[in-house]
């Protein structure tokens, strides 16, 4: 039955090409079914060649394999895809379409953590600093630096904020002017559904820690569009926006709110939410991209 099933698969793969292709073989690849994931890249590649497409469902292999702890693996697949990606991008540039950016960075990603995780932490970070030096101006630069802050920015003074605009709220103080209080940067977007899912966390954080001290600051940024994708220069994205914090992030009280792309690179923002927790003397003691529970951030604040 599981060779039937597998062989509908690759043939559907085979007949709708990277469509299909990618989130199959993540899907494998994430359930550590790298056998079932290697016959469907095997197969596909057998019939279309080497496409973008191809090279970032490989790179789903990497991703798996570090997630199960195979590092070595991961770091022939990070160097295969890595190899790869520079062959596709012979006379063209990196951001021509939306695939190969993110199998490099996946494999870029995977390298830096595979090292980190084999007892490697300061070659991980000096190969990604290069990286980032590399893919500086493109669309991986903040993924780069997001693994960057993983590997090495907790115990670090956090970097500053740019705090020229905002949103809604106070006009915001230099990170330094909070210096006595734990502060909660809350990095999130105006499209971020979980940037949305995630306020009642913050505001019941909010509630447990304000009398302690606790200040947060939601740090976001303009992404050239408005509602469904429609393009929109900053005259009208920015008060699209505040329409937005006002609609959803209200319960936050009157927080401070920059506004500006440089937080979001400096801090190595690629995921939204990104919560970033400082002690009162601004050290950085947590970093983390994505979502997080009431009892996660509780138990970081906490420590």
């Amino acid at each position: 039955m599981r060779k039937l099933s597998l062989l509908l698969v690759i043939t559907a793969v085979i007949a709708f090409g990277g469509s299909v292709l990618v989130p199959a073989v993540a899907d494998a690849a994430r359930a550590g079914d790298f056998k079932t994931a290697e016959s469907m890249l095997k197969a596909y590649r057998a019939q279309r060649g080497v496409t973008p497409e191809y090279v970032e469902a490989y790179s789903w292999v990497g991703r798996g394999e570090l997630g199960a702890k195979k590092y070595q693996a991961a770091l022939d697949n990070a160097q295969a895809v890595r190899d790869l990606c520079l062959k596709q991008l012979t006379g063209r540039k990196l951001d021509a379409e939306p695939s190969l950016p993110t199998a490099l960075g996946a494999s870029i990603e995977v390298t830096g953590q595979a090292l980190a995780h084999t007892g490697q932490l300061d070659q991980g970070v000096t190969f990604l600093r290069a990286e980032l030096e590399k893919w500086k101006a493109t669309s991986i630069e903040a993924r780069i630096q997001k693994n960057i802050n993983l590997l090495s920015l907790e115990g670090k003074p956090a970097p500053a904020l740019d705090i020229a605009n905002h949103v809604a709220g106070p006009q915001p103080r230099p990170l330094t002017a909070h210096s006595g209080h734990p502060v909660l940067l809350f990095f999130w977007a105006h499209w971020c559904v979980d940037c949305k899912q995630e306020i009642p966390i913050i505001q019941q954080i909010q509630k447990a820690y304000k009398a302690k001290g606790l200040e947060i600051i939601a740090p976001t940024q303009h992404y050239g569009y408005v509602a469904g994708g429609e393009d929109a220069p900053r005259s009208i994205e920015t008060p699209y926006i505040g329409k937005i914090f006002a609609q959803y992030y209200a319960g936050l009280g009157n927080v401070e709110t920059p506004l500006s792309e440089a937080n979001f690179a400096r801090y190595g923002v690629s995921t939204t939410p990104t919560l970033v927790l400082l002690n009162s003397a601004g050290k950085v003691t947590l970093y983390h991209p994505g979502a997080m529970t009431f009892d996660e951030l509780a138990t970081a604040l906490r420590r």
